[in-house]
């Protein structure tokens, strides 16, 4: 039995893409890549540069320093998966930050950061046996993908998760910013210019508003042993 397909999961955020992405990683043996944390780890970059905020964008001075930003995934045993590091640091926490949600959707959505960070997605699943989860991996950056899901749930039940995961991880937060920042998210992903979050054609959709991970985990190994 092959084990050598690349699953691609996209779909709006907070939706459990990562969650699912790492069990499903965790149980066939396949690398997982997490691009949301990518586009994240550039995004407070940009910030700690001051080159983006909530009212402003510097959009050339970010593209001339997208060369002085150098990203890794290191496996971390007792986690059981990929922290983030960026230029040699971990930010695994940082990039969770709701500062860094309120602004990735607008670095994301700068074309040069896209081409850098697809070539190197690309790259990281050439050979397959690959869990890669976001918001064009379907589309732009494994078209070919054997296994194609697309994750979507209802704003008020992501913000809800969202909420719930950022108080138990012990941040201030307010529900009603949580899910403006999901909507708003939603709203830029879904009309920028360079890959929109769109369904790919053959991407098998997920509605988990009213599922728990373990009814999505099952579905989705049926789906993966199918092509397996």
């Amino acid at each position: 039995m092959s084990k050598n397909i690349i699953i691609a999961i996209d779909g709006f955020s907070s939706t459990g893409k990562s969650t699912i992405a790492k069990l499903i990683a965790k149980k066939y043996n396949y690398i997982y890549v997490d691009t949301g944390a990518m586009y994240r780890a550039v995004t407070l970059f940009a910030k700690n540069n001051q080159l983006v905020g909530l009212d402003f964008l510097k959009d050339e001075e970010l593209i001339d320093s997208l060369k002085d930003i150098t990203l890794t995934f290191k496996f971390n045993k007792d986690l059981g998966f990929a922290e983030m590091f960026l230029n040699g640091v971990n930010v695994e926490k940082e990039i969770r930050s709701i500062e860094v949600s309120q602004l990735v959707s607008k670095v994301a959505a700068i074309s040069e950061v896209r081409k850098k960070l697809v070539k190197e997605q690309q790259l990281m699943g050439k050979e397959g046996g690959v869990v890669m989860d976001g918001r064009d991996i379907g589309t732009v950056v494994f078209p070919e993908a054997e296994l194609k899901l697309f994750m979507t749930a209802s704003a008020d039940k992501r913000a809800t998760r969202r909420y719930k995961e950022l108080i138990e991880r012990g941040d201030d937060v307010n529900f009603e910013e949580i899910l403006f920042n999901v909507q708003e998210r939603d709203r830029i992903d879904s009309t920028r210019k360079d890959s929109p979050l769109v369904k790919a054609e053959e991407a098998i959709e997920f509605d988990n508003s009213d599922m728990s991970i373990e009814e999505q985990f099952k579905s989705i190994c049926t789906l993966v042993d199918n092509k397996l």
